[in-house]
């Protein structure tokens, strides 16, 4: 890999299975929630990241098995090289929020308060 940002979706996938493996499904549900359902990944998406990560050994086939006579795989996070990607990218957009918080200043609006509610919708208060 190279030291490019992660591709949203690829990041998102590594994220949702970064605790424990998960099927297609599950992955897709995980991502739901880690956006607080503003955004659905769709399976053409999924699925193509998927194949895309085996490929870069950045995620494993953890097990497989038949589910109603169709192949139903759970992907793991690649323990090594996986979490290594992983944690580099969220130190990354760790720093590069921090940036933003600093350069916006004191008074800026922060994400608590944009983002109060759970259901997905923006609450910005107007600056005093």
């Amino acid at each position: 890999m190279n030291d490019q940002a992660l591709r949203e979706p690829t990041l998102l996938v590594l994220t949702a299975i970064a605790d424990a493996p998960r099927h297609g499904y599950a992955i897709a549900r995980e991502v739901e929630k880690i956006w607080e359902g503003r955004t659905k990944m769709r399976t053409g998406t999924l699925y193509g990241a998927l194949e895309r990560l085996l490929e870069q050994r950045l995620i494993a086939v953890h097990d497989e098995e038949v589910v109603e006579g169709r192949r139903r795989r759970s992907h793991a996070l690649a323990p090594l090289f996986g979490r290594e990607v992983l944690a580099a990218e969220a130190a990354r957009i760790a720093r590069t929020a921090q940036e933003a918080t600093r350069r916006l200043g004191p008074g800026a609006p922060t994400a608590a308060g944009l983002l109060g509610s759970s259901d997905g919708t923006v609450t910005a208060r107007p600056p005093c």
